[in-house]
């Protein structure tokens, strides 16, 4: 139908909003339009529950009887710590549900579809397809690959320098540029950095623009042998904000047991070369149930990554400005010997931002280039 793409545009920045917000869950936006009025609005509201499609029926009432459901995610059709959201739909009276991309879970992947038309409600699927499988790409790669989305963020000079020789680096990109990393960071279930960054920056790692982002920012430091600082920032503050640590399994048993009487998470993983195994601690973050990992450093954890392959997108905020080679690198040597080994994006969008520019980009598909 005609009206079809731009109520789904509509669902679709429902979606977006949430973002960051509400994982486990997706973020999912459902818009309910009958006679071509809208009656009903909803998003995944923050921790993930409620669901978008109750919500959007809930403000639509009576009127949703007869209506059209869009909706940016396939409806889920399984027990779990809320009812389906496909009976939700048949018992409201929706006479048509526009889907635009289905749910990989494998507790739904179509199943919520059949419910449907098995219900007699006329279900059309793909609006939009590609569109909702990026506002939903943190879940596809949580339930494909077993990892979270993981977008690699830099703020360097042209010559891709994050420090001068003496380690000074704040700030080497202006004020609106860092005010745009902290809405990257609420864009993301959560942020990595390596325990170098941890010890030589003492960050809080947390959004700070105020109503930003509704829940907790989850921080996660890469520390293998513990070296956290029992009075840093991310410690004191755990109990709060959470605060998870990646360590080896033979990690010092008083060290862990100090840091967790702190309220300090640790996921314990296999050790990886001098450091733990990236993609094991992936693979446990993605089991508690983060989908979006903003990766902020440093230049050992930056190299890791792409050395292993487990960049999916770079968030690059450079400025007009050089230090030269004595500086230090956004990124360490990760073994590099020949040009058609390097690590390869594609360039999406460029920003100017202030006196910088953010650059996007996105790792490179088979065939691409």
């Amino acid at each position: 139908m005609a009206d079809d793409i731009p109520h789904m545009r509509a669902a679709l920045a429902l979606a977006g909003r949430g973002l960051g917000s509400t994982w486990p869950n997706p973020s999912v936006g459902c818009v309910i339009v009958r006679d071509g009025v809208v009656v009903g609005r909803g998003t995944t509201a923050p921790f993930g529950r409620p669901h978008a499609e109750p919500q959007a029926l809930a403000m639509a009432g009576d009127l949703a009887r007869g209506a059209t459901a869009y909706v940016t995610l396939e409806p889920c059709c399984f027990h779990g710590r809320t009812p389906p959201c496909t009976e939700a739909l048949i018992a409201a009276g929706i006479a048509r549900v526009v889907v635009a991309t289905c749910d990989p879970d494998p507790r739904v992947n179509g199943a919520g579809l059949r419910r449907l038309r098995e219900a007699g409600i006329a279900v059309e699927q793909g609006v939009l397809r590609h569109e909702a499988e990026a506002v939903a790409e943190g879940l596809f790669h949580r339930v494909r690959q077993g990892r979270p989305l993981v977008t690699l963020k830099l703020a360097s000079t042209l010559d891709g320098r994050i420090a001068t020789a003496g380690g000074e680096s704040q700030w080497i990109t202006g004020a609106p540029a860092r005010r745009l990393a902290h809405a990257l960071r609420g864009r993301h279930d959560a942020v990595m950095v390596g325990i170098g960054t941890a010890s030589a920056d003492d960050p809080d790692l947390t959004c700070r623009i105020p109503g930003f982002k509704p829940v907790p920012m989850v921080r996660v430091v890469a520390d293998s042998h513990l070296r956290l600082r029992l009075l840093s920032r991310l410690v004191v503050t755990a109990r709060d904000t959470p605060t998870w640590v990646l360590t080896r399994a033979d990690a010092d048993a008083r060290r862990a047991a100090a840091l967790e009487d702190l309220g300090v998470a640790l996921l314990r993983v296999p050790a990886g070369g001098a450091g733990v195994d990236l993609a094991a601690g992936l693979a446990a973050l993605a089991g508690r149930g983060i989908t979006r990992l903003l990766v902020e450093g440093g230049a050992q954890l930056a190299a890791a990554l792409l050395r292993d392959d487990l960049v999916d997108r770079i968030a690059w905020f450079h400025a007009p400005a050089v230090i030269g080679a004595d500086g230090f690198p956004a990124a360490q040597a990760f073994g590099v010997a020949a040009l058609d080994a390097m690590p390869r994006f594609v360039r999406e969008r460029v920003t100017p931002v202030g006196e910088d520019v953010l650059t996007e980009l996105r790792r490179r598909r088979e065939g691409e280039g």
